[in-house]
């Protein structure tokens, strides 16, 4: 579980080429799954955890992207349920949520944000 002072550090992904346009790009960060989100327009960038909360299914990065009143998300492919990319609260009523990370593009490298935890070595 996150604490409020766990460190995060930023670590360096893929070049922006290797990520689908307008859908997710699943990386494996440390011993998680991340989905990685570009949104063609507005050249804006998503990531949350790939597991679906309610079956545990690691499915999120092949969900369907869209917005919901202004608001960012990806729908489950399997369940349908769709989570803010913003928050990761989800927005189809039901109690789930996934965790969120930060996304940054620098020289063309997509990067997020994750705790220092996520990436000790084994």
């Amino acid at each position: 579980m996150e604490t409020a002072f766990e460190e995060k550090i930023w670590i360096e992904i893929a070049p922006v080429s290797e990520f689908s346009q307008d859908g997710g790009t699943c990386a494996k960060v440390g011993n998680e799954q991340i989905a990685i989100f570009h949104f063609q327009q507005g050249d804006k960038w998503y990531a949350c955890e790939n597991r679906c909360p309610h079956t545990g299914d690691m499915v999120l990065s092949r969900g369907l992207t869209g917005d919901s009143k202004g608001e960012p998300k990806v729908a489950c492919p399997l369940h349908k349920r769709s989570f803010s990319l913003k928050t990761g609260e989800c927005i189809s009523g039901d109690s789930y949520s996934v965790r969120t990370y930060p996304v940054k593009v620098e020289g063309g490298t997509v990067y997020l944000a994750v705790d220092s935890s996520s990436v000790a070595k084994e």
